[in-house]
């Protein structure tokens, strides 16, 4: 089997998994459960987020603990969320699905930010103390603890533990994103010199930045994100916004265009060859979750070792992070690509962050530069944070003796990911993502009673009566 026969083997599997009544579906029904069950909490809750968020930023870790800061937990979050899911994600979903797919992926993020609320607050209710010390959290622990201990409890997590194995070393963790970072880095050095670079040159400098970051474990990637992250979610935002200003007469025929895309298929204009209502779906459902990970089950592991007294505390963080991720950051994109009118261009239809950087150069001089970099921070960003994430699944499967080899692993695939194919990267990725999403969204279902129990203490009562008792350790955690 060559490389096309199992691009197209991987892309056809991936589009049972996307297909709108599968995966999509079960998104929509467990968000909008969450939804109701908390309340409106990404509504009613918001302004408390955003205060959160603030209060956190100027919280300083103790030393010596073996939590982080709830701004550290968001930053780490945002280190993999925010990421060229962002850039390349978006472009390949416009490209796949057409301009409907933006609707889709706001949609995703809508219900996903309840998702994420309720993942971050079981996240915390739920952590351990792992042997060595160290805390650990994830769906793994809040599967089996809250369904207690039972055979299917064990099941879904090993299940989430291996695919999120999987979805880092092989996913949108890790190779989707060195891809983009190697396509929008060769883009740029191709604009601004007419020099074409081979894909292992920004691949080799990807690969030994995040290895040297890597050294330091959960501590010195939660530093190096809290002053990572802000900076590089500026710059980007800073680009687009100036581009949406310069092209702002455009943002009625943008919105026009997501909006009847939507709920009709694209017509087929220049390179685009056109999306059904049902590849729209897909399209923005799975970039969506691609990009703001609510429902893949990844963000709690950083969120549930945050250092809070309540679980809604950081719970409201994640619904604060969804919303910085998709409704802000991947809308600018999608702006930015469809009011250039790149995306029909022949040339892109192959492309993923370098469409980005193309249309962008449309109006903004050097934009090719200003995108190459902001991929680079993002692609580092999240590569350090998803390399966390699976290695605490790992650690969940074969215990902490191999997780050197892990890292080892881990650091190899970036430079395998930067030379890869677009469709090939992006179609294990979202493959990866479903298969990791399942188990946790499962758990999630079945867990309902206890995150409504805990938001109704913490928002409606006073949150003394939250505790937390840990078999394996006897300490506690909350008040």
């Amino acid at each position: 089997m060559d490389l096309t026969q199992l691009t197209n083997w991987i892309t056809s599997i991936d589009g049972l998994v996307w297909q709108p009544f599968a995966m999509p579906l079960v998104l929509v029904i467990v968000g909008g459960l969450l939804t109701v069950m908390t309340g409106f909490v990404q509504i009613r809750r918001f302004p408390a987020a955003l205060r959160t968020v603030m209060k956190g930023a100027f919280q300083k870790s103790v030393p010596g603990s073996k939590t982080i800061t709830p701004f550290q937990a968001l930053s780490t979050a945002l280190a993999s969320t925010v990421g060229n899911g962002n850039i390349g994600g978006v472009a390949t979903a416009i490209l796949i699905g057409g301009p409907g797919a933006v609707f889709w992926m706001w949609v995703c993020a809508t219900v996903g930010m309840a998702t994420k609320y309720a993942e971050a607050v079981l996240g915390v209710h739920y952590r351990v103390t792992r042997e060595n010390g160290d805390l650990a959290s994830g769906p793994m622990y809040y599967i089996t603890r809250g369904l207690g201990n039972s055979g299917l409890g064990r099941a879904l997590a090993w299940m989430f533990a291996f695919f999120g194995v999987a979805t880092a070393l092989f996913g949108t963790g890790n190779m989707a994103q060195s891809n983009t970072v190697a396509r929008t880095f060769v883009e740029a050095v191709r604009v601004t010199t007419g020099t074409v670079v081979d894909s292992w040159i920004p691949g080799l400098l990807i690969t030994i930045a995040v290895g040297l970051v890597l050294l330091g474990g959960i501590k010195r990637i939660a530093q190096v994100a809290e002053k990572l992250v802000p900076s590089m979610i500026v710059l980007y935002v800073v680009a687009s916004v100036s581009f949406i200003i310069i092209n702002v007469d455009q943002i009625p025929h943008v919105f026009g265009l997501i909006f009847s895309s939507a709920f009709s298929p694209s017509a087929a204009a220049g390179g685009f060859v056109g999306a059904t209502v049902a590849g729209s779906i897909a399209a923005g459902v799975s970039r969506g979750v691609l990009s703001n990970e609510a429902g893949l089950g990844s963000a709690p592991i950083a969120h549930g070792i945050a250092d809070v007294k309540h679980p809604a505390e950081q719970g409201v963080v994640g619904v604060f992070e969804v919303f910085i991720d998709t409704i802000v950051v991947c809308s600018m994109t999608a702006f930015v690509i469809l009011s250039s009118g790149m995306w029909m261009d022949p040339a892109y239809q192959s492309a993923s962050g370098d469409l980005t950087a193309a249309a962008m150069s449309t109006t903004i001089p050097f934009a090719t530069i200003i995108v190459a970099i902001c991929s680079f921070l993002f692609g580092f960003s999240t590569l350090i944070g998803w390399c966390y994430y699976g290695e605490k699944c790992f650690e969940y499967i074969f215990g902490s003796a191999y997780t050197k080899i892990y890292r080892i692993v881990f650091t190899l695939l970036i430079m395998v990911g930067a030379v890869a194919s677009v469709p090939l990267v992006w179609a294990i990725g979202t493959l990866l993502n479903g298969f990791m999403a399942f188990p946790n969204l499962i758990g999630l279902f079945m867990l309902l009673g206890v995150v409504k129990k805990i938001t109704k203490d913490y928002f409606e009562g006073d949150g003394t009566k939250y505790s937390i008792d840990h078999p394996n350790t006897g300490a506690r955690i909350g008040n």
